[in-house]
């Protein structure tokens, strides 16, 4: 029998630019007729951002002369699924979007996610752009190339690693958003300050009613922080095979909570108990001083930002949400761990011993 070699050996270039400027829509403009990622565009968006955004970005792009079909979905975490991603599909193949087409993400992690999705399974996959308009998704999920929906068994367990082609970040969209949600993205914001670079931390507890007033120096200031750590941290582990694993601190006990809760808690929130939490754990086995861990916990409590949850008095309820985890391999689940602000660990061993005591602390 002869051996027949399929060589697919290549070396592909998906480097983009992220464009943090108020004024975006004119760069925006410029760069689609510029570069023609697609004949036309989907813009897809949940339905709270079509009415305050997404209709009227639509018909200035069509003034300026660009082809695009608004395509909405209902807001919410608990419409981050494949039924989601199946009407959108539909909606675009009756408007008769091909492969020379693509997808413009505008709204939060949700649509960032399901978009980015729906972009990378398209006719065999489409560019994309993001243009986040919350602030969690501006420091962290527009970028890095994650998309995913969710099942009944956990968060983000159908996805795909599809990096866009560009992203418009305007923090003016934040005037429209609740209070609850900029506090959402304050909880990623303080997880790069732990894992990564205690000036964030500096910058969060200095400016604390600068930012929930929206002060647009500061807020460029602390998204550009943000990406700048998860830029670099792509950079080396674009699929996340080891070192890009250091952006889940808090992000196990987190999306565990938000399961337990039916997403009624928030992901931002949710992380900021499971980095208590795991805060918990080290400072219980000793890798994290306790005043180190109190220094984390009072700027999670400066925002207003939970601590605890109260049925996690049932750890049973955590450990099965657990099970599922990402970052399981050969039947344990990869922590990230602090050592100190700035510094991380990753390791296998925590126990369900010390799950239940945390649990117990933080319910």
């Amino acid at each position: 029998m002869s051996k027949i070699q399929v060589s697919l050996k290549k070396s592909v270039d998906q480097s983009y630019e992220i464009f943090l400027k108020t004024d975006y829509l004119k760069r925006l403009i410029v760069d689609l007729k510029k570069n023609k990622w697609g004949n036309k565009y989907a813009l897809i968006c949940d339905s709270k951002v079509r009415r305050l955004y997404g209709n009227e970005l639509a018909e200035k792009l069509r003034k300026a002369g660009v082809k695009i079909e608004v395509f909405s979905f209902q807001e919410g975490e608990r419409n981050k699924t494949l039924k989601t991603v199946e009407r959108l599909i539909e909606a675009m193949s009756k408007n008769e979007f091909f492969r020379d087409d693509a997808i413009i993400a505008l709204g939060g992690g949700v649509t960032g996610d399901v978009a980015g999705f729906v972009s990378s399974i398209y006719m065999r996959g489409i560019p994309y752009i993001q243009i986040p308009t919350t602030l969690l998704s501006m420091v962290d999920s527009s970028v890095g190339g994650k998309t995913g929906v969710d099942t009944s068994y956990g968060k983000n367990l159908i996805g795909t690693f599809t990096q866009p082609e560009k992203v418009y970040i305007n923090v003016n969209f934040l005037k429209t958003l609740p209070k609850k949600q900029m506090l959402n993205g304050v909880g990623e914001a303080i997880k790069y300050g732990v894992i990564a670079d205690k000036k964030v931390l500096g910058l969060l507890r200095r400016n604390k009613d600068k930012i929930m007033d929206l002060n647009v120096k500061v807020l460029e200031r602390l998204v550009s922080m943000c990406i700048k750590i998860k830029a670099r941290i792509v950079e080396i582990d674009e699929k996340e095979s080891e070192v890009r694993k250091i952006l889940n601190y808090g992000h196990t006990f987190g999306h565990a909570i938000e399961k337990i809760s039916r997403y009624k808690i928030q992901h931002g929130e949710a992380v900021a108990i499971g980095m208590c939490m795991i805060n918990t754990i080290a400072v219980n086995k000793k890798w994290l001083k306790p005043k180190k861990a109190e220094k984390i916990t009072s700027i999670i409590k400066m925002y207003g930002l939970p601590t605890k949850y109260e049925k996690l008095k049932s750890a049973s309820k955590l450990l099965e949400a657990t099970k599922l985890d990402k970052k399981m391999k050969d039947g344990k689940i990869l922590y990230i761990v602090p050592y100190k602000i700035g510094r991380v660990l990753l390791t296998e061993k925590i126990t369900n011993r010390d799950i239940i005591k945390a649990c117990k602390k933080h319910s």
